[in-house]
């Protein structure tokens, strides 16, 4: 690496690294304490020793139930060497070697599954060929020709549209990089009742990913608009101000505004200050009545 590169120090015991070009990123523990940007570095997995590219320093995990939950994360143990360098970037032209080689034999098998990437541990090992397919394909035949040509263990790992769209990576409708491979690490549940809590159009094209999943961002925010639309009057209800009852047609939780209906039937928008003042009224309303007496 460059003298130019910028050094950083660790405060808290975690960084991010990256195994491939192009590959999401990784949590590791950091045992030691300084790295420069864009380092080599060696990675103890649990599978032995792999090079990744280090890229900054992360605050640790605070609170006790999230440490006894956190599961095992690989650890960043040195500085990689100038032939552990070397040898990381044959790395990655046997892996494209291999994803060609694949590729061409998928052909001569005529096998319908799509080939994703390939990945090679470090010690030669074991070769990984990520691929999808739409059924359960017979690669036998396709294993024995990918050992007689890389005398090591092969492991065909089939994988889904969300993992093939996270290992390829690209830009969202956002402008941004997906969601999937940048900052998640799991798949969350999506469903189409969060695009409806959000008020985003029901049309799949909208609200779809190049992996024609709904959108991962779609559960970022539907806790926060499920406990703003808590606190706003629901669409129906009745309220009153200023002696003039209004009847709720919808919510827009964005502007934390009301679209509501007056008695000559206009449609009128409502801020919070307004509708959040009729609460206060009738909240204070309900405290003050006064109670009917039991019968006996």
């Amino acid at each position: 690496m460059t003298a130019e590169k910028k050094e950083k120090r660790s405060r808290e015991g975690f960084c991010r690294v990256c195994f491939r070009p192009g590959s999401p990123p990784q949590t590791a523990v950091a045992a030691i304490g300084s790295l420069s940007e864009q380092a080599v570095v060696m990675v103890r997995t649990d599978h032995g020793m792999e090079p990744a590219v280090f890229m900054e320093f992360v605050p640790a995990v605070v609170g006790g139930a999230a440490k006894e939950a956190m599961p095992v994360m690989p650890e960043v143990v040195a500085a990689a060497d100038e032939d552990e360098c070397q040898r990381y970037a044959s790395l990655q032209l046997q892996e494209a070697q291999a994803h060609e080689n694949c590729n061409q034999l998928i052909e001569k098998h005529q096998l319908s599954m799509k080939l994703v990437r390939v990945e090679r541990f470090f010690d030669g090992s074991k070769i990984i060929f990520y691929f999808t397919a739409e059924s359960r394909v017979d690669f036998r035949a396709l294993v024995k020709d990918l050992v007689q040509r890389f005398r090591t263990r092969i492991e065909m790992r089939q994988i889904g549209v969300r993992h093939e769209t996270r290992m390829l990576g690209g830009l969202g409708p956002c402008g941004r990089e997906f969601c999937c491979s940048s900052h998640l690490n799991t798949f969350s549940s999506v469903s189409i009742k969060m695009a409806k809590e959000q008020d985003l159009p029901l049309n799949p094209n909208k609200i779809s990913g190049v992996c024609n999943r709904l959108f991962c961002c779609l559960a970022h925010e539907y806790t926060g608009y499920k406990e703003i639309r808590r606190k706003m009057p629901r669409p129906g209800r009745k309220i009153s101000i200023n002696k003039e009852s209004f009847i709720v047609r919808r919510q827009d939780v964005i502007r934390h505004q009301l679209i509501v209906e007056n008695s000559a039937g206009e449609e009128l928008v409502l801020d919070e200050k307004e509708w959040g003042m009729a609460l206060v009224r009738e909240q204070k309303t309900r405290e003050f009545r006064p109670h009917r007496e039991e019968r006996g």
